[in-house]
């Protein structure tokens, strides 16, 4: 697989976590579980978004396991699995553009809009997360960067005591040099949408859904050269 899918995927990660985060008054549509930390902030100091990151979680949940369910009938009917999620998360991040273009800005976190807006884009980030573990096991993780980062680290670590094979070396090498990659997209990401939504908080949601074509295009074409 080519570095330029899991490089465009943790961009839109990295994107979309931010772009949320400030369109939707803390929500984490990609880091779920972080919503528990805002949600107990949201409601210490009573501001709105507590609804909203309550049902985060269980909304993410329900997605992975109906996209894992998909993936078997995708099998059954020799449809290509990843490109077929890559569909799906094109799809809500299509709506999640269209519904910025149409309702925002979102006030009122708990607002019937800003829970449509906000189960779009957590859709979109769940069907990401299943189509990594299940397709991309092999590669670092596109989404959460908590693990990748302290594996970084630890190779950084053993690297500098040495006392490793040369074999164990150059694993540790190539690990460090992919993971790394995409703790710096997924960075790039985050600044990116936070540029734009400074720039254009209603128009700003429609770069995700680009990226996530040109993904699916990109999956397609990899998918269509291999050899029968």
């Amino acid at each position: 697989m080519r570095p330029a899918l899991p490089a465009l995927l943790s961009l839109i990660a990295g994107y979309v976590d931010t772009a949320g985060f400030l369109a939707l008054h803390g929500l984490f549509t990609t880091h779920v579980t972080g919503n528990f930390v805002t949600l107990g902030a949201a409601l210490v100091l009573g501001t709105s978004g507590a609804l909203a990151k309550l049902l985060a979680l269980p909304l993410f949940c329900v997605v992975v396991t109906l996209v894992t369910l998909l993936g078997k009938l995708f099998v059954r009917l020799r449809i290509p699995g990843l490109s077929a999620m890559l569909a799906l998360e094109l799809v809500f991040l299509i709506g999640s553009a269209v519904l910025s273009l149409q309702l925002a800005p979102f006030p009122d976190g708990d607002a019937p809009r800003a829970l449509m807006m906000g189960g779009a884009l957590i859709a979109a980030m769940a069907i990401q997360n299943a189509a990594q573990r299940i397709h991309m096991s092999a590669l670092p993780p596109t989404t959460i960067m908590t693990g990748t980062t302290t594996q970084i680290m630890i190779d950084v670590g053993e690297l500098l005591h040495g006392g490793m094979s040369p074999e164990a070396r150059a694993l540790a090498r190539g690990r460090l040099k992919r993971m790394t990659f995409a703790v710096v997209t997924f960075a790039a990401g985050c600044a990116l949408g936070a540029a734009l939504y400074a720039w254009r908080p209603t128009l700003c949601f429609i770069a995700p859904a680009a990226l996530a074509a040109a993904a699916l295009a990109l999956t397609e074409g990899e998918a269509r050269a291999k050899p029968a």
